[in-house]
């Protein structure tokens, strides 16, 4: 082995896998003095922001398998290390050019205010690792070991391609008199390629234009004759995992505006402004993250109290609720500081069985930054931590997307106003809102 290579080994000793710091001691004679975890933070954003200077705007990574053009989204403050007398470890998260987020290593050496990146490896492409760290019994230094099969699937996480049929089935209750239903249709897109197999519709109906977010809402007029029929979409869909996209700059008018469960600036822009600190003067893809990592740390995945409104005010206060009001959350801290952002729901498709019963809806949001719309997942990466990078910038395969955007305004409308969203159906009695019994359920296609 070479003697260089030995170094960087050595200095792995402290390291259980790339960004997960031991705490074994070394066998270092004398006591280190160790360089502030803040200093070791500096001298790595000093480093990629000199480079990225010389080199117009992009950041070039280059290991042994990769050729890279990166720009900064996260410095890993968590996984900064001392590694020894003027050698130090850090972490970071760039983006390449095509939205894919890595996660890379990089070794230092020298005092503060003068380190040297000595090596530099890409460990992680979007959350899934590259490579582990064994380490060698009898020099107690340790090797990189590469990950023959790296798969998420029993997080939830279908990668690449998926193919389902998604069925939409609501029981009418008992009615006396006349009733007023709205129900979502869901659309093709870029990303997904739906198909309405058959419909079974009691009462009148027709489809209605909701023009703001461009989505397709089926109208129903129901009388007591219809009480306990059944309205059954099946649907065929294909669908892409979903990574970050170009799009031309969206309306203000509406993505930067507040909503009425979903209101920006006031407390919510102090709040955005005292997590962002410094980085207030960072682009809108370093600030989103901070946003993102702070409801991760802050929020508590818990179906309890008024939740599942989407209620930022009650995130705010609460720190709990369900992916409605994490992604509202984010969506109103996001918008207090120029940052475009919006709001989809629809039904996350089980990865571990090709059929049965769905849990209920799955909503998610998107921001926008560096000219393209990025996917986020925010309750799903406070439920498993280790997707928390995979989620920043993806939205997995197996899901469907039945509506987008709050506030939904069609002709006819409820008599209360806007609908706030629309997942299950909005049904309305005498002018109030009444739960209808709804249930999701799937089959997965053979060849998926």
């Amino acid at each position: 082995m070479k003697k260089t290579q030995l170094l960087f080994l050595t200095m792995f000793g402290i390291l259980a896998f790339s960004c997960q710091p031991k705490t074994e001691s070394t066998n270092q004679e004398a006591p280190l003095k160790k360089v502030a975890i803040a200093e070791i933070e500096a001298g790595i954003r000093d480093f990629i922001a000199a480079k990225t200077t010389e080199n117009n705007g992009i950041f070039p990574v280059k290991d042994e398998n990769h050729d890279l053009r990166m720009k900064l989204v996260r410095v890993h403050t968590e996984y900064l290390s001392n590694l020894g007398p003027k050698r130090h470890f850090a972490c970071v998260d760039l983006v390449d050019e095509s939205g894919d987020v890595y996660d890379v290593d990089f070794f230092m050496e020298g005092d503060p205010g003068s380190m040297t990146v000595t090596e530099t490896t890409v460990h992680k492409l979007n959350g899934k690792p590259f490579y582990s760290w064994k380490q060698k019994k009898e020099d107690k230094t340790w090797y990189r070991v590469p990950l023959e099969q790296s798969n998420n699937s029993l997080l939830g996480v279908v990668e690449g391609e998926d193919s389902f049929e998604f069925y939409y089935s609501v029981q009418v209750p008992e009615l006396s008199g006349p009733a007023k239903m709205w129900i979502p249709i869901a659309e093709s897109d870029d990303f997904q390629e739906v198909t309405i197999l058959s419909i079974d519709l009691p009462g009148k109906h027709r489809n209605l234009d909701e023009k703001v977010y461009d989505n397709t809402i089926l109208y129903l007029d129901l009388g007591p004759e219809d009480s306990g029929k059944a309205i059954e979409i099946s649907y065929s869909v294909n669908r892409k995992e979903k990574g970050p996209y170009e799009a031309s700059a969206p309306d203000p008018a509406v993505y930067l505006a507040s909503n009425i469960l979903m209101p920006k600036g006031g407390r919510f822009e102090e709040i955005a402004k005292e997590v962002l600190g410094p980085k207030i003067r960072e682009s809108h893809l370093i600030q989103a993250r901070a946003l993102y990592d702070y409801i991760i740390d802050n929020m508590r995945y818990l179906k309890f109290g008024d939740f599942g409104r989407g209620d930022s005010n009650y995130a705010c206060d609460s720190k709990t609720g369900n992916c409605s009001e994490f992604h509202s959350f984010f969506i109103s801290l996001a918008r207090s500081v120029d940052i475009p952002a919006r709001f989809a729901i629809g039904a996350s498709i089980p990865s571990d069985r090709n059929e049965g019963g769905i849990d209920g809806y799955h909503c998610w949001a998107e921001f926008y930054a560096d000219g393209k719309w990025w996917p986020v997942d925010i309750s799903e990466a406070n439920k498993y931590s280790a997707l928390a990078t995979y989620y920043f910038g993806r939205h997995p395969a197996n899901r469907v997307e039945l509506s987008r955007g709050r506030d939904l305004t069609v002709n006819p409308s409820p008599a209360s106003g806007p609908i706030n969203f629309l997942a299950y159906p909005y049904l309305e009695i005498d002018g109030k809102e009444v739960k209808a019994k709804s249930t999701f359920s799937f089959q997965r296609k053979a060849d998926s």
